[in-house]
């Protein structure tokens, strides 16, 4: 979708269209930007941003709040079309999923034609634009997508994909971000066309095992396949000690470290969870599990975190041998609120963490109390 939140508060509100439309709080918040219409980037404004320096760039834009629940709404409407084109429908946001039409083309034609039928179905339902990419894999199919911002459609070809990509910057490479473009950059390499050819020593010794993957998505290889699994039931972390442990401090430290896994999992899958539960394995082999219910459901590392060893603190037994320790959330629910819901809740350095862990590994950043000093 094309500016999603932006598009739905100029839909719904008929005196935003054509101006500049910040989504995110009033300008003076110590918020930052949610979504930022198109008339709203030329002034440099963009997701993210702190509202105040949105403000200075566009003082005459006007600011929004964030309506979370009107823009899930919309986003079953549009999913509720996506679902009619076919039955393989992979989310990657509220606004955004790729579509396997395989062996659909009795029912909507060829590619080009299932993209233009889906097109102007969002637009007479919805009353919203969305940009197509259309191509033979997954990684091609997003990066076209967004060549053509907004209301584009890009057919990248069944033949010559790494041609079609040879061309464009690095930077809209999915997945690299920022700080990787300017890391290819050091070594010489700012084009698809670069990356391509690059020798894979140089790539190597700047990005270890994930060189040869870059190279393959350069030059449009992907075989990963649509995934429509329906959410986990739960998710946890347990492991087993090769030797029981006694000492709670350094009880607790696994206990922070199993946490944040599973916060970091809980943010990947897009919910929220409201129970904890606590598994602990006695030595010989006894095993008690127990749990807490948060008032409000999070994803939030920290929050986890305080309520995992709060139930350790509270459950385990002085002096006992522990050879098991594990820790799991349920009771989910999607992520319908932007900004924390509560305190200790810290979006921005989850989503920093996150994405510097999947870039470079989850040993990149640990958590102090995680650290044996």
């Amino acid at each position: 979708m094309d500016a999603f939140y932006a598009s739905v508060e100029q839909r719904d509100h008929p005196e935003l269209r054509g101006r500049p439309v910040i989504v995110g709080g009033p300008k003076d918040a110590r918020g930052v930007v949610s979504a930022a219409s198109y008339e709203a980037r030329v002034f440099g404004v963009h997701s993210a941003m702190p509202l105040r320096n949105a403000a200075r760039l566009c003082p005459d834009g006007a600011f929004v709040r964030v309506r979370m629940k009107q823009y899930a709404e919309v986003s079953r409407q549009v999913f509720a079309v996506f679902a009619r084109y076919s039955p393989l429908v992979e989310p990657l946001s509220i606004d955004e999923a790729f579509l396997d039409m395989t062996g659909c083309e009795r029912l909507f034609g060829g590619p080009v034609e299932a993209a233009r039928g889906l097109r102007a179905d969002i637009r007479a339902e919805v009353g919203l634009t969305a940009s197509v990419g259309v191509a033979p894999n997954k990684f091609v199919a997003k990066i076209a997508s967004d060549l053509e911002k907004p209301d584009g459609l890009v057919v990248a070809p069944r033949e010559g994909l790494e041609e079609f990509l040879a061309p464009l910057p690095v930077s809209r490479m999915w997945g690299v971000g920022p700080r990787g473009a300017e890391a290819l950059k050091r070594v010489g390499i700012s084009t698809f066309a670069e990356l391509a050819q690059a020798s894979s020593r140089t790539l190597r010794a700047a990005f270890g095992s994930s060189a040869e993957r870059l190279q393959d998505l350069a030059r449009g290889r992907d075989a990963r396949a649509i995934v429509t699994a329906r959410g986990p039931k739960s998710i946890g972390h347990e492991t087993t000690f090769s030797q029981n442990i006694r000492d709670r401090d350094e009880l607790f430290a696994v206990l922070v470290a199993l946490a944040d896994q599973v916060a970091a999992r809980v943010r990947r899958h897009g919910l929220k969870a409201r129970t904890i539960q606590l598994k602990l394995r006695y030595a010989p082999f006894q095993t008690v599990t127990r749990r807490v219910t948060l008032d409000s459901p999070t994803c939030g590392s920290a929050p986890l975190i305080d309520a995992s060893r709060a139930l350790l603190d509270r459950h385990l037994r002085r002096g006992a041998e522990i050879r098991l320790l594990g820790v799991s959330v349920s009771g989910f629910s999607a992520q319908a609120t932007l900004f924390a819901g509560s305190e200790r809740e810290c979006p921005e350095v989850d989503s920093a963490v996150d994405q510097i862990r999947a870039k470079f590994g989850t040993a990149a950043l640990r958590r102090g109390s995680v650290v044996k000093r």
